[in-house]
């Protein structure tokens, strides 16, 4: 049994959870980051990690989510998540909490990278990614020109594959990843993913406001990552900021009702406004109205 699973394996114990790590049982999910644009010292930026069949499948790069994997990485001996064994990125939208620690990912000791990494997300991903490398651009050329080792010369550069339409972006060795547009204010192209692999079917939500395609994508899934905001703490807001906030983002009052029509067999609330009111308290407002396992997602946290 690998470190990863024995870690895994003690965690739950310490719950008082008996589980059985079946050699089988491939699939694993790594939250890296659970944050918002609200800073918070404990929760990284948005970021959900698929772990399967020893690859990592990323899913947003907010800030300090680089950080995170290479915690990940040394807790739990998972080698698909040191920096430059990430293959695969998949951006849900553009907002800042999303994206930021992407020139992290793609500067980090990028000499040493066997392969450039592959970036899935909605139109203006690749103009982000040439800014970075922009910014990136006397580091890369110095690295280029002196005696540096490289291992691949191209690694600097991401492999950037726009979305155009919802459907199927990646499918290989046994997982399948689906896009689908989801409703977050005013953004033209917001998009949640399903990942489906032999063991385990997977929805994360992106950031979006309460949208049915989201419920018929989850539906039955093993498990729903979707973001949330409290409306306890919504109700203290200004009118102003309640209209956004209802237009662009889930309140756990609405997240109830589509958890009741999806039926996932575990919510996992991640990316949680919350403002004065107690973060926790997101898990009992859902519970409120749905009675389904419901559990609130911290930085590195494992399914």
């Amino acid at each position: 049994m690998s470190r990863f699973k024995v870690l895994l394996a003690a965690s739950f114990a310490s719950l008082g959870i008996a589980v059985s790590i079946c050699a089988n049982a491939e699939t694993h999910v790594v939250v890296l980051g659970t944050g918002t644009p609200v800073p918070n010292g404990e929760r990284a930026g948005s970021s959900i990690a698929v772990i399967y069949n020893d690859e990592a499948y990323v899913f947003d790069m907010g800030a300090g989510v680089v950080q995170r994997a290479i915690q990940a990485y040394e807790k739990y001996d998972i080698d698909a998540l040191y920096p430059t064994r990430i293959n695969h990125l998949f951006l849900t939208h553009l907002h800042s909490d999303h994206i930021l620690d992407y020139p992290e990912l793609i500067g980090t000791y990028w000499w040493r990278r066997e392969q450039q990494i592959q970036v899935f997300g909605p139109a203006g991903t690749q103009a982000m990614s040439e800014g970075a490398n922009a910014m990136l651009a006397e580091d890369t050329q110095t690295r280029l020109k002196d005696k540096s080792p490289i291992t691949n010369r191209e690694a600097y550069r991401a492999n950037v594959t726009e979305i155009d339409a919802p459907g199927v972006v990646l499918a290989e060795g046994g997982i399948r990843i689906e896009a689908f547009p989801v409703s977050h204010g005013d953004w033209d192209q917001a998009y949640g993913y399903k990942i489906t692999t032999p063991d385990k079917t997977i929805v994360v939500s992106g950031d979006t406001s309460s949208d049915e395609e989201v419920a018929r994508q989850a539906e039955g899934a093993d498990l729903l990552f979707h973001e949330v905001i409290s409306h306890e703490g919504w109700q203290e807001l200004s009118e102003d900021w309640q209209a956004y906030h209802q237009y662009a983002h889930t309140l756990t009052t609405e997240l109830a009702e589509l958890a009741q029509q999806a039926q996932p067999k575990r919510l996992v609330l991640y990316h949680v406004l919350h403002y004065a009111a107690p973060i926790e308290g997101v898990v009992d407002e859902v519970k409120a109205h749905y009675d389904g396992d419901v559990v609130l997602a911290n930085d590195l946290d494992v399914y």
